[in-house]
């Protein structure tokens, strides 16, 4: 099996700002603002919360509900009206699509998506802010187990009707484009049978946060060994020389990259990289 760990949401150069962390510990991440998506923000709910007053409170500009969003990966049944059959996916396209193409990613591969994250406070009236003095961080906020991987240029015209909302289906051809759809259920050994195949982190929980301990910078990643680079394996794709890495015991020191969406790690069949997803999704 490979996980992913997969680059979604706000930050300084898409959005503008970090996805917020609500008053209640909620992860609440922001899709990127995409123009030729059908879905405007105004029309996305999280937890009785609407995107379009979450972006327009932080940003203190108006007319966020009507500004496109780009949904995708599209994981929590209730940010849409949903039409039967529907279930979770994420789509790629273009080099990063390369990428995971080269990597061999595969039904039953995992992705882990993170993101810019930043606590925030209510300040009535729909205003929101973030908390000064309190630092963004690059955080665990989803999950989607690969179920099927379809060419979006070879899906017939009349067929999965409960996704053609879905910002992917509204490019034009694009031999590249793909989209990543999610398991009923994760199949992986020794988890309960009744974990979805995709899903996100309800609160923020230490277990999901990347960035290190009093670290200035999001990109300083403190993360388990394993993930480096040995004579035995590659390593985290984009991360393969072993001059980003600090070993100390069984965590290592990351400068993880600026850019980049899709960062890959082959497990090799190990018990360790099972047990670490395990103990994350006991924080979902």
């Amino acid at each position: 099996m490979r996980i992913i760990l997969s680059r979604k949401g706000f930050d300084s150069s898409a959005g503008g700002c970090p996805s917020p962390i609500l008053p209640d510990g909620r992860l609440c991440s922001l899709p990127i603002p995409d123009p030729e998506s059908a879905i405007c923000f105004g029309d996305i709910a999280f937890g009785g919360i609407n995107l379009g007053d979450v972006v327009s409170g932080l940003s203190r500009e108006a007319g966020w509900h009507h500004r496109r969003a780009h949904l995708d990966p599209d994981l929590r049944p209730d940010a849409l009206p949903r039409l039967p059959g529907w279930r979770p996916m994420l789509g790629q396209n273009g080099s990063a699509q390369g990428h995971l193409r080269n990597e061999g990613i595969a039904i039953g591969d995992l992705f882990l998506f993170f993101g810019s994250f930043r606590p925030v406070e209510e300040m009535g009236h729909g205003d929101w802010r973030f908390i000064p003095g309190q630092p963004a961080r690059q955080v665990i906020w989803g999950w989607l187990q690969v179920g099927e991987i379809l060419r979006v240029d070879d899906v017939p015209t009349d067929a999965m009707p409960w996704a053609r909302y879905h910002p992917h289906f509204a490019y034009g051809q694009d031999a590249s484009n793909t989209l990543y759809v999610a398991t009923e259920r994760l199949c992986l050994d020794g988890l309960s049978e009744g974990v979805p195949g995709a899903g996100s982190f309800r609160t923020l929980d230490e277990r999901l946060v990347l960035t290190a301990p009093d670290s200035t910078l999001q990109t300083r990643w403190q993360v388990p060994a394993w993930f480096a680079p040995s004579a035995e394996r590659s390593g985290l794709s984009f991360h393969r020389n072993p001059k980003r890495w600090t070993t100390a015991g069984d965590r290592c020191m990351l400068n993880s990259a600026y850019r980049g969406q899709e960062f890959v790690f082959d497990t090799l069949g190990e018990q360790a990289p099972l047990d670490w997803i395990k103990a994350l999704l006991g924080a979902a």
